[in-house]
């Protein structure tokens, strides 16, 4: 008696194995199991009232072995999300899964947090509907892939087509175009480019400076590309006068205030602005990426977001069929409309209507230029105090254009 229920035993455990098997295998049934598998998933949405309650039912549906267990974790503008996930991870409380930035990628890899996903993603078939810059953007430094990108914005420029048209104007491609632009558009109270001198606007001055040959490396901000770069974007503001002269102190609310009210006639920003422009402007505004330099380089910013897996999870086959949900056709479109960022998958974006289809293809026209600052321990303190108070004394004449350089290259360089 007591063999044969030992091999009852035996034969059940086997079963439930087999079974549970079949229901993580790629393209294989999914039949229901008596103990679901839970998935651990970090989360966090600007509006609080927006749940992914209607994804999950959705998913546990599809994968009747796999509960999904939300865990709706508090922003605190970027820092407190941050800040509770590498303490998860020391604690070894980490979820199976979560909502990751690029910015917190080298960390979490120092901490041997991060499970690749190349093998996954590798037999996923949704993986081509992903664009290839974007998976470039997101691979780990080692070449492997950590993130699975959900959505995404890229910053573009902001034109006003009436202004552009009355001075018989294409928008801007090039450098010299931009320029030609901001002084046609001139005049009176009316500025060519609404420059954000104040926190957030090292975006602005990125894709002038560093899309023309500045970078983080040693020596890249004192090359003299990156000087002469440097010293025609200061140029902008000092001999040519196309930057309002709030511009050393303006942050995003007075530039987007400043486009609105027709006081610029462009300026620098991604999609999550392109409704309210089009509230107030209507068919007089457009966008395209921003211009490129003389040599055919350019540079914008990647607003990211992706899910990755942990080392730790005893679930990553789960975790990932849950994330490659979220990131695949109608999920993902469903997803974003409660972020209010843009779908990640090309075959979404061309049905998307949460913001006109212009602005959509100015963020997927700009992406073989767009990237994203070092993740370096310098990083932080030059984007909330190196840039913008060396940005605000070239601007003003305080100190001149190759010092700001200077002073930068030795933040990064030493």
């Amino acid at each position: 008696m007591t063999n044969t229920l030992q091999d009852a035993g035996m034969s059940r455990r086997k079963a439930t194995k087999v079974i549970a098997g079949a229901v993580l295998g790629a393209g294989l049934a999914r039949p229901a199991i008596a103990q679901a598998i839970t998935v651990r998933w970090w989360y966090h949405f600007d509006n609080p009232q927006h749940t992914p309650a209607e994804l999950i039912a959705k998913f546990e549906k599809e994968n009747p072995g796999i509960k999904v267990q939300a865990e709706s974790i508090p922003w605190g503008g970027g820092n407190d999300y941050a800040t509770r996930m590498f303490a998860a991870v020391i604690a070894n409380n980490a979820p199976d899964c979560a909502l990751v930035k690029i910015s917190n990628q080298a960390r979490l890899l120092e901490m041997r947090a991060l499970h690749p996903i190349d093998d996954m993603v590798r037999g996923w078939s949704a993986r081509g509907d992903i664009a290839d810059d974007v998976w470039r953007v997101n691979r780990g430094a080692d070449g492997k892939q950590y993130y699975l990108p959900i959505q995404y914005v890229v910053l573009y420029l902001y034109y006003r087509a009436d202004l552009l048209q009355q001075a018989g104007l294409q928008p801007p491609k090039t450098f010299d175009d931009f320029l030609a632009a901001a002084k046609a558009t001139t005049k009176g109270d009316v500025y060519g480019f609404g420059m954000r001198g104040g926190g957030g606007g090292h975006d602005h001055w990125g894709s002038f400076v560093l899309g023309a040959g500045a970078n983080f490396d040693k020596g890249g901000m004192v090359s003299p590309q990156a000087l002469a770069a440097n010293r025609w974007f200061v140029n902008l503001h000092r001999e040519h006068k196309v930057f309002p002269p709030s511009a050393p102190t303006d942050g995003f609310r007075q530039i987007v205030d400043g486009f609105k009210a027709g006081r610029t006639a462009m300026t620098i920003h991604h999609i999550g602005s392109a409704n309210e422009m089009v509230q107030a402007l209507g068919d007089r505004v457009s966008a395209v990426p921003v211009p490129r330099s003389p040599q055919g380089t350019g540079w914008t910013s990647f607003g990211d977001e992706s899910n990755a897996i942990f080392a730790s999870s005893r679930n990553k086959e789960a975790a990932f069929r849950w994330i490659a949900f979220l990131s695949t056709a109608e999920n993902n479109v469903a997803f974003n409309k409660l972020t209010g960022q843009l779908t990640i998958t090309t075959s979404g974006a061309r049905s998307w209507d949460l913001h006109p289809q212009r602005f959509v293809d100015a963020t997927s026209q700009s992406l073989p230029i767009a990237t994203v600052l070092p993740d370096r321990p310098q990083t932080p303190d030059f984007t909330r105090t190196v840039w913008p108070t060396n940005m605000q004394r070239a601007l003003l004449g305080q100190i001149a254009p190759d010092e700001m350089m200077q002073t930068i290259e030795k933040h990064f360089n030493g």
